[in-house]
């Protein structure tokens, strides 16, 4: 039994196995994309019901207003959501600001919310003990225990903005797949405005058309379309768009178009503006990223296309001095 568990708490061992888990890890996210089934419907459905949440919503407030008894939804509860509720982490973690970065990154309700707070707290202490039990039991360091202790320490440090780090990347994940579909989404809701069609139609049409070009993009746009017409105030749905996005091509389209709201003005003649300000901006964004590419492949060329440049030029002639001076 002893024999057996040294041999697992070996580093080669540790190695091994974290070897193996990599290669599964990279042909899981290679066959990932090509055995993934089609997430368009989906992805619907749960804007569907996102609808349909704000349909008791405004229901529930125009029952306050007669009188009539206020709607309630039912909240689930679970493990996350009786520790939240327990520590009392609402008070230390829920913000405005935290609420628009987690719908920016396409999580919304409670439970993203319950979920996040939860592993704010239990980030830390996972990682202390995954560090500790790794310094003290895997690999010997050959540092005082101190040192493991402090390393611990800053693994449980490092876990604190884990759940910050995750969220920062899905937004920018998020941001990019909108940015990439946005223009061409514009001139289709140019086209829609200008073919006649109401401007929740034309963004009802337009979310169902850019489905397959980004879903993040759809999702967002089917919000809106139901925002437009549960919510009072149209200048609402369009500024809620825009923090949804974070994005100052969307907010500038967005304050386009609750100026054209306000001020009666042509939403077509608003729409091809932003959509060729839009198409400007991908393209210098385009050109700023070819502009940096000569200064980034500039260290991966000396490192790697030059020692092969020269050997390829120079290997023939060594070869030959050598075979010459053994002839002699």
């Amino acid at each position: 039994m002893f024999e057996l568990l040294d041999a697992i708490l070996r580093p080669q061992f540790m190695v091994m196995l974290f070897t193996g888990f990599s290669v599964i890890a990279v042909v899981f996210v290679v066959a990932m994309p090509i055995l993934a089934k089609d997430q368009t419907a989906k992805r619907m459905k749960v804007m569907a019901v996102e609808r349909e949440k704000m349909r008791a919503s405004r229901l529930a407030e125009m029952g306050s207003k007669d009188g009539k008894s206020k709607l309630r939804g039912s909240s689930s509860k679970g493990f996350m959501q009786d520790i939240v509720d327990q520590l009392n982490l609402r008070s230390m973690f829920e913000t405005e600001e935290l609420r628009d970065s987690l719908k920016m990154a396409g999580l919304r309700g409670q439970g993203p919310l319950t979920t996040y707070m939860f592993f704010r707290i239990a980030a830390p202490i996972l990682m202390f003990a995954a560090a500790l039990f790794y310094t003290f039991a895997v690999a010997d360091l050959g540092l005082p225990p101190i040192m493991r202790l402090a390393m611990s320490v800053g693994a449980s440090y490092l876990g604190y903005y884990l759940p910050n780090v995750f969220i920062s990347n899905m937004i920018t994940r998020r941001q990019a797949s909108i940015k990439e579909a946005f223009p061409d989404s514009l001139d289709m809701l140019l086209i829609c405005v200008q073919a006649g069609m109401s401007i929740e139609s034309a963004f009802g049409k337009v979310s169902k058309e850019v489905s397959s070009t980004s879903l993040e993009l759809a999702e967002e746009l089917s919000l809106t379309t139901a925002e437009l017409s549960y919510l009072q105030d149209r200048r609402q749905a369009y500024e809620n768009l825009s923090k949804r996005t974070g994005l100052p091509g969307v907010k500038s389209v967005c304050t386009a178009l609750v100026q054209a709201e306000r001020y009666g003005t042509p939403v077509g003649q608003a729409l091809r503006v932003m959509a060729k300000e839009n198409r400007d901006m991908r393209m210098s964004e385009a050109e700023k990223k070819a502009a940096q590419l000569p200064p980034k492949l500039t260290v991966p060329m000396i490192l790697f296309f030059l020692p092969v440049m020269f050997l390829v030029i120079l290997g023939p002639a060594a070869i030959g001095l050598m075979q010459s001076g053994l002839g002699k």
